[in-house]
């Protein structure tokens, strides 16, 4: 193989080179570090490179294969981690001032997962201060870029990891997801990113550890990949209290499978609530089409009631940002971005009572997207509601012909899913008219993780996107 075509090659097929001495992990990393080089100063995908540590890991794995050593299924590849994600040995600043020196002594367990399957930590991608945005800039690292038009955003917040992937500078990344954050890049950058079902990922450390809002889980460029990423980091784990077992084997048998004739899947352009630009339906619906015209599905047009989800997300999301961040205020205010000073403050305005009637709605809204599937094993919906937009914007200002009042509006399509807990998967679906990606949201039953995988393959087989990249001369 020739080292310029590492950038994009799969994962998987990564793995299998090294194992068979084709390719040597230290040629792995010195060829993706070199590319960071060259292209992250125009993209910032990347806020913190770990060259001497990757090198040294690669050089172990290196000498390990040649004795014959197996470690796993990622032994060798190189993987990048969102920066809210705690690393040992390095900087992990959750892109905030007040955490810019901080560097963590244990790694969190979704990175020991991946060092104990034998992946190499490239280093850590950007986020807006502690996740809170839809976009992917901070005042400690700066702007990140979307790869298929830099004058746009990439989304956020896992904005720097999807960056990662579609520039090729790296074959795996992590994410994490509350609103959106995995599902939102995805859509923006053509990559895939998986929201696992509640527990299933384990979080630690985190000083939520009851949380159930947040997620951590695997971007990549295409299926079995993701298949592959999932495999590794899901399961569970002695330090986090809600910690499911994984099926690695289904997971990765999910997508040599890729028939799902005869399965009965709902589609919606908008939950029923959700602002959704016209050309963002239009390619999604196309989508849906394929299902049903291609993959022998029986489509229909339905979606759960999910009419109080604004202001079930709003209640939940500000309680929680106020206990996380709030102590923070008195002395970093000035320093805080400001929507996440604005999300904080809300949330210490609720009361008990406030917050356990949002508990309550939240249960009822579980209870009927139940029994919705009961009698569907997918829906169908866009995995955001408009197009990238500027880059120096923290949100848009109109979504559908309607006026965005605040940073978290817009992302109605991807919130009201984590309020359920059930696992979604954004693959790449279509480019508009302008060449900008479209992602849509496949959503299954809690811990049907494999069927989601299923039916991304069977798509992926029909309408293949990997194989489609950005221009990114400006790196010459």
């Amino acid at each position: 193989m020739e080292k310029s075509d590492l950038a994009f090659t799969p994962a998987a097929e990564l793995a299998g080179l090294i194992r068979q001495g084709q390719i040597s992990p230290v040629e792995v990393v010195e060829y993706f570090l070199n590319r960071i080089g060259r292209l992250n100063p125009h993209l910032l995908a990347y806020v913190t490179v770990a060259s001497e540590m990757a090198l040294a890991a690669a050089k172990q794995a290196e000498s390990e294969v040649l004795h014959g050593h197996h470690v796993g299924p990622l032994h060798g590849v190189p993987v990048a981690i969102k920066d809210l994600t705690p690393t040992a040995g390095i900087r992990t600043t959750y892109g905030s001032h007040i955490y810019a020196d901080n560097m963590p002594g244990e790694d969190a367990a979704i990175v020991a997962h991946l060092k104990a399957a034998g992946a190499i930590v490239l280093g850590k991608t950007n986020t807006p201060e502690f996740g809170a945005g839809a976009q992917t800039h901070n005042t400690l690292f700066g702007i990140t870029r979307n790869p298929w038009d830099t004058r746009l955003t990439p989304a956020g917040s896992s904005g720097g990891s999807a960056v990662a992937l579609a520039a090729g500078l790296a074959p795996l990344a992590t994410g994490t997801d509350l609103g959106g954050s995995l599902r939102t890049p995805a859509s923006f950058c053509n990559v895939l990113g998986f929201r696992p079902s509640w527990g299933l990922v384990p979080e630690y450390p985190t000083n939520l550890p009851w949380d159930n809002l947040s997620a951590s889980g695997p971007m990549a460029r295409d299926v079995r990949d993701t298949a592959l990423l999932l495999s590794v980091i899901a399961g569970p784990d002695h330090s986090a209290p809600i910690s499911e077992p994984g099926h690695p084997v289904e997971y990765l048998a999910a997508v040599e499978q890729a028939d799902i004739s005869g399965w009965k899947v709902s589609w919606s352009p908008d939950l029923g609530f959700a602002p959704v630009d016209s050309e963002v339906v239009e390619i999604c619906q196309q989508a849906a089409q394929v299902f049903a015209n291609e993959l022998g599905c029986k489509v229909e047009e339905a979606a759960p009631d999910f009419s109080d989800a604004p202001q079930i997300f709003q209640v939940l999301r500000g309680v929680r940002m106020a206990a996380t961040y709030g102590d923070f205020l008195p002395q970093w205010r000035d320093k805080m971005q400001p929507n996440l000073v604005w999300n904080t403050e809300y949330g210490l305005t609720l009361s008990g009572v406030e917050v356990g009637r949002a508990e309550i709605a939240r249960g009822k809204l579980w209870d009927r997207v139940r029994r919705f599937f009961e009698n569907y094993d997918l829906l169908l919906v866009p995995a955001a509601g408009t197009l990238p937009f500027p880059v120096e914007t923290i949100s848009p200002p109109e979504v559908g012909g309607r006026k965005m009042e605040n940073y978290v509006e817009w992302l109605g399509l991807t919130y009201a899913i984590t309020l359920t807990g059930l696992p979604s998967l954004v693959i790449p679906c279509g480019f508009s008219k302008s060449g900008l990606p479209v992602g849509i949201q496949i959503v299954g039953r809690r811990l049907a993780e494999a069927n989601l995988l299923r039916a991304a393959a069977a798509f992926e087989k029909v309408q293949p996107w990997a194989d489609r990249h950005p221009d990114l001369s400006f790196g010459n």
